[in-house]
């Protein structure tokens, strides 16, 4: 008896099985590939993504170079300081030449893609450095003769680029 059942269900189930193949086989003759809804819809879909995810990335890309200039000043004035402790404390050599004689990584050349040191003064006891990063903005460390430091920004063509405004201290 239990054998009999079993082989009705077997039966059973190669009919479903040969049933079910025809069935997809015939769904698969009548619709063959996407609609053009279908397809105008992820072409909808992608664009918008894309729209959003545009901005994103050339923000952070403005954002990469201010940082790079940043960098780029901030080692000026440690080299500055290494030419001030050469000269017996006076700032006087310091300049973008100067500087980039003792630290070749400091850029002085304009490029369009990476931040330079555009000018850099000294003094007996004071000197300025700028950096400028390749959207425009200016990094700016300026030391006193009494020894107070000011970091300061300029963004003269965003007018966004110090910390949204067009003027601030970093």
């Amino acid at each position: 008896m239990y054998s009999s059942l079993r082989q009705g269900t077997w039966e059973t189930f190669q009919e479903h099985l040969t049933s079910g193949r025809s069935r997809s086989q015939r769904s698969s003759r009548e619709e063959s590939g996407f609609t053009l809804v279908e397809l105008l819809m992820v072409c909808l879909i992608i664009g918008i993504l894309v729209s959003i995810a545009i901005p994103l990335l050339t923000s952070d890309t403005a954002k990469a170079t201010d940082v790079q200039a940043k960098e780029l000043v901030r080692t000026a004035a440690t080299t500055a300081a290494t030419i001030a402790t050469d000269s017996s404390g006076n700032y006087k050599n310091v300049t973008t030449t100067e500087l980039h004689k003792y630290e070749p990584s400091i850029d002085i050349v304009a490029t369009t893609n990476d931040a330079y040191l555009s000018a850099a003064t000294g003094g007996d006891a004071e000197y300025s450095l700028t950096a400028k990063a390749t959207g425009g903005d200016e990094f700016k460390i300026t030391m006193s003769a009494t020894g107070e430091v000011i970091r300061s920004c300029v963004s003269p063509v965003t007018k966004t680029g110090c910390d949204g405004g067009e003027e601030a201290t970093w």
